[in-house]
C-alpha cells in the first residue's frame, strides 16, 4: 500500500490535507523542522508520525508530497528523486484530488481562512462537504459532494487549480519577496479567474476586483448598492452583527452571525451568495451562520481572571486594523491592547509606515522581534525600525511578558503569522501561582 510521506507536514496546508487523507484511510506520515507549531496538533489528535528531517526516512512504496518552503535540493526530495519516487508539490497534488468533487477555491489577499472555514460549516448544514483550511484543519468525508479549499495566491500557486467556483475576497498588496507590485498580484488574481468553470462570487466593493474578466458568471457582493448580493440595514452590538442580504434589490433573508467587524459580514455575504448559486435553503444558511465557531487563531478568545485573551494570524495592515475594529465593538468600555510580532523581513520593510498606522487604534501597543520564515530569515531592519513609528510602543520580550498583568480589565491581542502564541503561552505561566 502507498505511503504518503509530506515533507513539511506542520505547514498549514500541508497539515490540512495530510489530516484529509487520513480520514480517507490512506497511510500518511510526514517530517518537519522539530520546533512546535500549532498545526501539529490535529496531526497528533489523529496518530500520525512526525519525524525530524532524514533522508532515511524516504522509503519504497511512498508517494512524497513536497511543501512550498522546501526547494528540489532538499535531503528527503533528493532521495525520493533518486529512487525515482513519485515527488508532487502541494499544490499539484492538490489539483488532481479536487476533480472528483464540486470544488469551491477561497482565495484574496485577506479573509481566505476564516471564509474558507465558514463556507465549510454551511454547506455541511445540507450536503457532505470535505474541506481544507488553511489554520491546518483538513477533513474527509467518504461521499462528500463538495470539497471548499483555501487557495493561496504567493507565488501563483493557486494557478495550479481548476475548481468549479472561486471566492474572491479582495486584492491587496502583499508578500512584497515574491509580488512587485498591486497590478502584479492583480495579473495573478486575473489569470486564475480565467480557470473557473461554473462562477465567481467576488467583492464588489474591491477596486480591484471590479475589473476581474471570466469566461464565467461573476457574481458580485458587499456593501455598495451596485453588487448583486448587497448587505443593508446592519446592526452592530456586543453580542454579533445582524443584517439584511438584498439580491439585486430583492429583499433575500436577514442574517445573524457572532462575529464582529465589517470583514465578517463580507466573509458572510461571500458564503450566503455561493449558497444561494447552489440553491442551498435559506434555513439551512442562517442556522449554520449563527452555529458557526470560527477557525484557529482567528479572534480566539479565552478569559484570564479580568482580562480577555484574544489569538489572532492578523499579519498585514489591512487585517490588523480590521482585528482591532472587531475587539473594539465586542468590548467598547475595556482598553485594547495590541501585542503584534511583524511576519517577515519584507513585509516589515514594506509596509513599515501602514503597519503603525494600523496599530494606532488600539490603545497600548507592545512590539515583539520580526519572525523570519523558511524563505527569509534575516533582514536589513529591527524591530526597533517599527517601534520609532508608534509612539504608545513598547519592545516585549518572552521573557518579560508579566508586564502584560497590569492592564486590568482589557482586551489583549496577541498578533502574528510566526509563532506569536509563544508569547501568549509564556503570559499566562507568569500568572500562574508560584508553588
Amino acid at each position: 500500500m502507498t505511503i504518503y510521506h509530506f515533507v513539511g507536514i506542520k505547514g498549514s496546508g500541508m497539515s490540512a490535507l495530510a489530516g484529509i487523507l487520513d480520514d480517507m484511510h490512506f497511510q500518511v506520515q510526514g517530517s518537519d523542522i522539530e520546533k512546535r507549531f500549532f498545526t501539529q496538533i490535529g496531526l497528533e489528535e489523529k496518530g500520525i508520525t512526525i519525524l525530524p528531517f532524514n533522508k532515511e526516512n524516504i522509503q519504497d512504496n511512498m508517494t512524497v508530497i513536497a511543501g512550498n518552503a522546501f526547494p528540489d535540493t532538499h535531503e528527503e526530495i533528493v532521495a525520493a528523486t533518486e529512487m525515482n519516487l513519485p515527488v508532487i508539490r502541494y499544490p499539484q497534488f492538490l489539483g488532481q484530488f479536487m476533480e472528483k468533487y464540486t470544488s469551491v477555491a477561497v482565495t484574496g489577499a485577506h479573509g481566505k481562512t476564516s471564509t474558507t472555514g465558514l463556507l465549510s460549516h454551511v454547506i455541511q448544514g445540507a450536503k457532505p462537504t470535505s474541506y481544507l483550511i488553511g489554520d491546518g484543519t483538513g477533513k474527509g468525508i467518504e461521499g462528500s459532494e463538495y470539497f471548499v479549499f483555501e487557495a493561496c495566491e504567493y507565488k501563483r500557486h493557486f494557478l495550479s487549480y481548476f475548481p468549479d467556483y472561486t471566492i474572491m475576497t479582495n486584492i491587496d498588496f502583499d508578500h512584497p519577496d515574491y509580488f512587485g507590485s498591486i497590478d502584479d498580484v492583480f495579473s495573478a488574481f486575473q489569470e486564475m479567474a480565467l480557470q473557473v468553470k461554473k462562477g465567481i462570487i467576488a467583492c464588489g466593493d474591491d477596486e480591484y476586483l471590479q475589473k476581474i474578466q471570466a469566461k464565467v458568471p461573476v457574481i458580485y457582493y458587499g456593501f455598495g448598492e451596485e453588487n448583486d448580493f448587497q448587505a443593508r440595514h446592519v446592526e452592530k452590538s456586543t453580542v454579533g452583527t445582524t443584517f439584511d442580504v438584498f439580491v439585486r434589490n430583492n429583499y433575500y433573508a436577514t442574517f445573524k452571525i457572532n462575529g464582529y467587524g465589517d470583514h465578517n459580514i463580507m466573509n458572510s455575504l461571500a458564503v450566503i451568495a455561493l449558497c444561494h448559486y447552489e440553491e442551498i435553503p435559506v434555513e439551512v444558511i442562517q442556522q449554520q451562520l449563527l452555529s458557526f465557531e470560527g477557525v484557529k487563531r482567528r479572534f480566539s478568545e479565552k478569559e484570564v481572571d479580568t482580562q480577555v485573551l484574544i489569538d489572532d494570524y492578523a499579519h498585514h495592515p489591512t487585517e490588523i486594523r480590521a482585528t482591532i475594529e472587531a475587539a473594539n465593538q465586542k468590548y467598547p468600555d475595556r482598553d485594547v491592547i495590541a501585542v503584534f510580532q511583524p511576519h517577515t523581513f519584507t513585509r516589515t520593510q514594506t509596509f513599515l509606515s501602514e503597519f503603525a498606522d494600523s496599530l494606532s487604534g488600539a490603545d497600548y501597543v507592545y512590539l515583539c522581534d520580526i519572525f523570519g520564515s523558511a524563505r527569509e530569515n534575516q533582514g536589513q531592519l529591527t524591530i526597533h525600525d517599527l517601534l520609532e513609528k508608534i509612539p504608545q510602543a513598547e519592545i516585549l520580550t518572552e521573557e518579560g511578558t508579566q508586564t502584560l498583568a497590569k492592564h486590568q480589565n482589557s482586551v489583549i491581542i496577541f498578533m502574528g503569522a510566526g509563532d506569536i502564541t509563544k508569547f501568549q503561552e509564556a503570559y499566562e505561566r507568569s500568572l500562574q501561582p508560584k508553588l
